[in-house]
């Protein structure tokens, strides 16, 4: 039999034709078990009408079924229930219908949805575009958006909107009452009505929820049964369009075509009969079907079932269909057919027709429960009573729905559980459900009791998930949202009872987050990069779910007292339990610096287990910024658990979190892979940024606040590990000496300490950080991105943080910061800063990258430059901080960060020393800046006698030890004519005047009164006589110390050479037999003292030829530089460059004609070659370049970020150092040394001597003979010197000098080759003799004999 059956005619029985339904509703009013009745009548023409075989008919069947439908089944049910003709009832049904001023329009998948910016409640109030053109909203910022079908217009909600609820067409009128408008119905109409609507919705309940494959329920067997069946083929979400569509094909010999049609149906619709015939003929399609599907998951679903139970359940639906549209007409008939579906029968709790539906909807296929869930809206959503008991049923049965989901594989749009934003969105109806349901609760212990995989410690675990928790990882996040819409709305007026379930789910959600505490640690790799990248999204994306949920929770707190003392009780009681669940084992120690000590643990970020997740702590950080912003902690001290709070304990995790990050950028975290970075990255993203990294910045100013700043300041060091450099005058130069790397770890870590200094203290744009309003933190956010460059409305918008109302803030303060530049010729708009707003920069906004940072004060220099300011970049004045973070200034001023700041200040003395960075000065004068401000500020608000910041006093007294260095004020004057500083000379100098301004005011402060002047001079006298004994005291002792630091070194000399005197007395010997020697060779120039360092020329000096023994940095393995063994390469970088340039006018010459024989005087073009003296077998390097290549390559493929070097123009990373390379240098044995001799001829005759030696050559060239194959044999032999290993290193130098000193392609038959060769080496030489004379010791001699160095 064919898959599908050909077009029959419709019934064409007598009784078709002369059925009446008015005569057939008038005897089911006779009857006295109606039920009976209308399922007997169903039971014999439902199957006769619908049971058509194979549902693929044309239009023209489905049009003859839909007549028959109408006018043989549901024409009796209208006839019935208004006692009238259809039309004429339901027209005056509508005529007295005083209708709800609700709108009710269901959205299908795709229609335009707009949304009130301005008055919505919250982003999921929605207007349809009939209501929206017809409201006010449409005058207002709105937005608008496409519907994925479910929702429904919510025009004259009062909750949804916080104005003008109402469109033009949906306005009250004053026919509209609270009176039940089953009353305005007749009462005859409301009996029938119940009785219809009772057995039509059992019917269709039963018939979707059946289960039965080959029977009908009690009442419904038709009267002569048939072998005939369907083949039902079910959708999933599995399976694909081609795989359903092959196995069709295989399954019922069907055409692709009617394959592809069978596929499309079953997608939208949910379920489609795919063969047509006896019981044995359809399970053979079945067992195809199942087979063909089962072998890489899970079959599709088919079933093989009777045609009349297919029959009924295709008019079960069309019976729901109708029941929505009779509603329609009438609010009482809706709300009648309410009571009929929310009424428990007999059988007790969640037995009502509503309940079997919801609680069966994972049953049942896509089709049916789109009807069902229209009807639902259409009915029980449209009247608020209802609305209430459905809700209530709804959350009685939140927690079954939702594991029903998780097992289910359709779509949330198409599950009951989507309702969830109709019910949970309405504010009232939230919060009653809250008191009386527990929802907030429900949902949380929801979540997480469906997040089962966990760790030993019970955090949450996403690692190595398989792929079925991922999908139900998927799918559990909807209840997120869920929580989202209960809490979207924070309550004006709150009831003990409110408070009471409020708090329950407070502590609910402190479980999950105490799940999330410590989750995904990592540990730095230190021998090899990690093998597999670890699973990090998962966190994260959890993450970014809660973050808009946290912040409401934390607007819920702000709204009551009560709650949030209570709250805040809570969450440190949680942290606690965290911090005593901890693993480690930290060994307690004592830190002392400056004359202050200590106590803490043993922890160090590089060795131990350390995580980016820490909500608990945000969450309590948050929570304590919300009592000093609501004065709470000010009002009520008493109630707060102020005194269980350890501060290093509440700092502890953060600062881990932060110590992480600066490793990282450090370097020091590389061999853990692109998980780590990719952490980081959205640590600091605009999506997470405001309950992660904010958060913790905010924690760390807590703990700074309730502790001793130079306690707080060493813990810092201690976790950044920079204790020792700061304790100790010696451990940074022994570091310098031996490690490279590891200083130069340090120095950037030195930086980021000090920039998390500068946030800790500077941060104030947090309303309860600082005395500001929230929208002065995004008026700073604007002014911060627009320093960088005029932006677009849509680059701001995506650069600031949404709210939970999907709100920025933006436009209520862009008008005021800044002016619009109207598009030309590029399309598009751009904001551009104002002038007067320039003064608010901060060059260490906390928010900004590396690359931001950069960008922003090259722009901003520029600017003042332009105006003709100065260009030092000053922090802006700070707004004052609130009372609970008041003594967060104390920081800029204790004892540990001044001796920090005079560390180094006094390694910027030093250029030569190399352990300081510009960047790190930067930072420490940009502190000093911060200092002065704070301490100008409180002499202007409060006078000099109620100041207690007395920063310029501090900074003018000597240091002390570890660093017996001169007052940070002097050695800010030391710098400011530093030669090597001139970038630093603005800032220096704008701090060196803010102390003299802000001395002036003390004076001019003490002046003021009369009384005390006197004594004022007096007091000065005595406090500078005071200053000056105790800096000569300091004096004498630092020459005492230096004195007998001197005189152990001389004895412990005495003392080794008294051991070694065999030794001592053997070099000595030497060392004169050398002098000796070289006073008889060279008597004329023994006044030359650095004769014995000349390395270039006639008089070089000749040593041993020791056996030169080196390490290759990639394989480790030791080999002696040999000219006949494998060649060994240094990484080096060759560039152009004009640095020594007399003429920097002077045209570049043509590279195709240029001849490098002889450079020009003015050294307007060189050749330089640098190298980081890393060494490296050839075979190695070649080995490691390729795999850049490889790399590179791949890189490409997966649209990773651009490198910092060009892998096509042949540039690398040195493996160990990451120096910019480009090429190598072969290490070429030592060369025996010419004899010295005197007899060095004159200019002119050297010259005569080269032009006849050149002649000869020339000569030479030109003969054939045998002489000249003498000779060139003799050159190969000389070339022959190295092996090919050697040669073809020295030909890849060659090559890369000709290319990037000519930038031609290489050429090695050019003769130019070696002669740029010679010239590269010539001017590498002569740079490092210019500009590093002292560190290079080259000391030659010219042909005249002349030295020079």
């Amino acid at each position: 039999m064919a898959a599908a059956q050909t077009d029959r005619d419709p019934p064409t029985d007598p009784e078709f034709v002369h059925f009446s339904a008015k005569d057939t509703s008038s005897r089911w009013l006779a009857v006295s078990d109606l039920q009976m009745e209308v399922y007997c009548h169903l039971a014999m023409y439902v199957p006769r009408i619908l049971c058509l075989g194979a549902s693929g008919g044309s239009s023209r069947e489905e049009q003859r079924e839909e007549l028959a439908c109408q006018l043989l089944l549901l024409a009796p049910l209208e006839w019935f229930m208004l006692g009238e003709e259809p039309a004429a009832g339901l027209a005056r049904l509508q005529e007295n219908n005083r209708p709800s001023p609700l709108c009710g329009h269901v959205f299908k998948v795709g229609e335009p949805t707009y949304s009130c910016r301005e008055c919505a409640a919250d982003p999921t109030c929605v207007l349809c575009m009939q209501c929206f053109l017809g409201s006010v909203h449409k005058e207002h910022r709105y937005r608008m958006t496409t519907s994925g079908g479910g929702g429904f217009c919510d025009c004259g909600d009062d909750e949804a909107w916080k104005t003008s609820p109402y469109c033009n067409k949906h306005t009250p009128t004053e026919r509209h009452t609270e009176e039940d408008p089953v009353a305005q119905l007749p009462v005859d109409m409301v009996a029938r009505g119940y009785s219809i609507f009772s057995i039509i919705l059992k019917y269709a309940v039963d018939l979707l929820t059946w289960e039965r494959e080959d029977e009908l329920p009690a009442g419904l067997e038709p009267p002569e049964r048939s072998d005939s069946y369907l083949c039902m083929l079910f959708n999933d979400e599995v399976h694909t369009y081609e795989q359903v569509i092959y196995t069709l094909q295989k399954a019922v010999n069907c055409s692709q075509k009617e394959a592809v049609s069978f596929a499309t149906t079953v997608d939208r619709d949910g379920r489609k009969s795919v063969r047509y015939g006896d019981l044995q003929f359809c399970e053979q399609a079945k067992s195809v079907i199942v087979r063909n599907t089962s072998r890489q998951s899970k079959p599709l679903r088919v079933q093989v079932m009777h045609s009349s139970v297919v029959a009924h359940q295709c008019f079960a639906l069309k019976a729901l269909g109708w029941l929505g549209q009779i509603i329609q007409y009438s609010d009482g008939l809706r709300r009648i057919l309410c009571q009929v579906g929310l009424q428990n029968s007999p059988e007790g709790e969640n037995s009502s027709l509503v309940d079997r539906l919801m609680l069966n909807d994972s049953k049942m296929w896509k089709g049916a429960r789109n009807i069902y869930h229209q009807l639902l809206m259409n009915s029980l959503l449209m009247d608020l009573k209802y609305k209430k008991m459905f809700a209530i049923q709804f959350a009685k049965n939140y927690r079954r729905l939702q594991t029903d989901f998780m097992e289910d594989d359709h779509e949330r749009v198409v599950s009951v559980t989507s309702l969830s934003v109709q019910l949970f969105t309405v504010p009232t109806m939230a919060r009653m459900l809250m008191m009386e349901q527990n929802l907030m609760t429900t949902i949380v212990r929801t979540f997480v009791d469906h997040l089962r995989h966990r760790d030993l410690q019970g955090r949450f675990q996403f690692d190595r998930y398989t792929a079925q928790q991922a999908f139900k990882f998927g799918r559990v996040q909807s209840l997120i949202g869920d929580l989202k819409y209960v809490l979207i709305t924070p309550p004006s007026d709150w009831s003990p009872q409110l408070r009471q379930k409020f708090l329950e789910g407070f502590d609910s959600f402190l479980d999950l987050l105490k799940c999330m505490q410590g989750m995904d640690p990592v540990v730095r790799q230190v021998g090899q990069h990690i093998e597999m990248e670890p699973e990090w999204e998962a966190a994260f994306t959890l993450q970014m779910k809660l973050t808009h949920v946290i912040t409401m929770i934390q607007e819920w707190c702000c709204s009551d007292e009560h709650v949030l003392v209570e709250a805040y009780r809570k969450c440190v009681s949680a942290l606690s339990q965290c911090h005593n669940s901890l693993p480690d084992g930290e060994q307690p120690i004592s830190l002392s610096l400056c004359g202050h000590s200590v106590e803490t643990f043993r922890y160090q970020v590089s060795q131990d287990k350390v995580s980016i997740h820490l909500p608990v702590c945000r969450l309590l950080a948050g929570l304590h910024v919300l009592l000093s912003r609501t004065e709470v902690a000010s009002r009520v001290p008493e109630q707060l658990p102020l005194g269980e709070l350890s501060p290093p304990l509440l700092i502890e995790l953060p600062l881990r979190c932060l110590v992480l990050c600066a490793q990282v950028h450090a370097g020091m975290w590389r061999r853990n892979g692109f998980s780590l970075i990719n952490q980081i990255y959205y640590y600091h993203n605009v999506k997470c940024r405001v309950e992660m990294f904010d958060k913790d910045i905010i924690m760390l100013q807590t703990g700074a606040s309730m502790m001793d700043p130079n306690h707080f300041l060493m813990i810092v060091l201690s976790r950044f590990e920079l204790f020792h450099i700061f304790s100790s005058t010696d451990v940074r130069k022994r570091y310098r000496e031996a490690n490279k790397d590891v200083v130069q770890q340090n120095n950037t870590l030195i930086e980021e300490m000090l920039h998390l200094i500068i946030m800790v203290v500077g941060e104030r744009y947090v309303a309860g950080v600082g005395q500001v309003e929230p929208l002065d933190e995004v008026r700073r956010e604007i002014i911060h991105q627009l320093s960088i460059r005029p932006m677009s409305h849509s680059e701001l918008v995506k650069a600031l943080p949404e709210n939970g109302n999907k709100e920025t803030g933006l436009e209520r303060v862009i008008d005021s910061v800044a002016s619009f530049k109207k598009p030309g010729v590029t399309g598009r708009g751009l904001y551009e800063l104002c002038p007067e707003w320039n003064k608010k920069f901060n060059l260490y906004f906390h928010h900004y990258s590396r690359a931001d940072q950069s960008k922003a004060e090259e722009a901003q220099r520029k600017l003042r430059r332009q105006n003709g300011e100065d260009t030092a970049l000053p922090p802006p004045p700070p707004p004052p901080l609130c009372p609970l973070f008041a003594s967060l200034v104390n920081v800029l001023q204790c004892d540990v960060l001044l001796a920090v700041e005079g560390a180094v200040l006094q390694w910027a003395v030093e250029p030569s020393g190399g352990s300081w960075t510009e960047s790190m000065l930067q930072r420490v004068l940009h502190l000093v800046a911060m200092a002065l401000l704070e301490e100008q500020q409180q002499l202007e608000n409060k006078g000099d006698d109620d100041v207690t910041f007395n920063y310029t006093c501090k900074i003018s007294r000597p240091g002390e030890a570890p660093s017996p260095t001169g007052s940070v004020l002097a050695l800010l004057e030391t710098l400011q004519n530093a030669p090597h500083l001139e970038v630093h000379k603005d800032i220096i100098t704008w701090i060196v005047k803010t102390v003299s301004n802000i001395k002036t005011m003390r004076e001019r402060t003490a002046s003021t009164s009369t009384v005390s002047t006197c004594h004022g001079h007096g007091a000065e006298e005595t406090l500078r006589d005071r200053d000056k004994a105790e800096r000569k005291r300091k004096a004498e002792m630092a020459r005492l110390r230096r004195e007998k630091i001197m005189a152990q070194m001389s004895e412990m000399q005495k003392h080794f050479i008294n051991e070694n005197k065999e030794l001592f007395q053997q070099s000595l010997e030497e060392l004169e037999a050398s002098t000796v020697s070289a006073a008889d060779s060279s008597a004329p120039s023994l006044e030359h003292t650095c004769v014995s360092q000349v390395c270039v020329g006639p008089r070089r000096v000749g040593g041993a030829e020791p056996r030169q023994l080196v390490t290759c940095i990639l394989c480790q393995e030791e080999q002696e530089v040999r000219g006949h063994g494998r060649a060994m390469v240094l990484a080096a970088f060759i560039q152009r460059s004009t640095v020594l340039s007399k003429n920097r006018r002077r045209i570049l010459p043509d590279p195709e004609r240029h001849d490098p024989l002889f450079m020009h005087p003015d050294l307007s073009l060189g050749i330089h070659t640098a190298s980081c003296g890393h060494i490296m077998h050839a075979t190695c390097w070649q080995r490691y370049f390729e795999a850049v290549q490889v790399k590179e390559q791949r890189r490409q493929q997966r649209l990773r970020g651009h490198t910092s070097y060009d892998v096509e123009n042949g540039e690398f990373l040195c493996p160990l150092c990451e120096c910019l390379s480009n090429t190598v240098i072969p290490l070429l044995p030592h060369t025996h040394t010419p004899e010295h001799s005197d007899n060095h001829p004159s200019l002119e005759v050297w010259l005569n001597t080269t032009n006849q030696h050149i002649a000869v050559l020339h000569s030479a060239h030109r003969k054939q003979s045998e002489d000249a194959a003498e000779g060139a044999e003799s050159v190969t032999l000389c070339q022959n010197r190295f092996s090919s290993s050697v040669r073809e290193m020295i030909t890849t130098f060659s090559t890369s000098t000709y290319k990037v000193g000519l930038k031609l392609n290489p050429n090695e038959q050019d003769p130019r080759v070696p002669v740029l060769s010679w010239s590269t080496c010539a001017y590498t030489i002569q740079s490092i003799g210019i500009h590093t004379p002292e560190a290079s010791g080259i000391c030659t001699h010219t042909p005249e004999g002349s030295e020079f160095s």
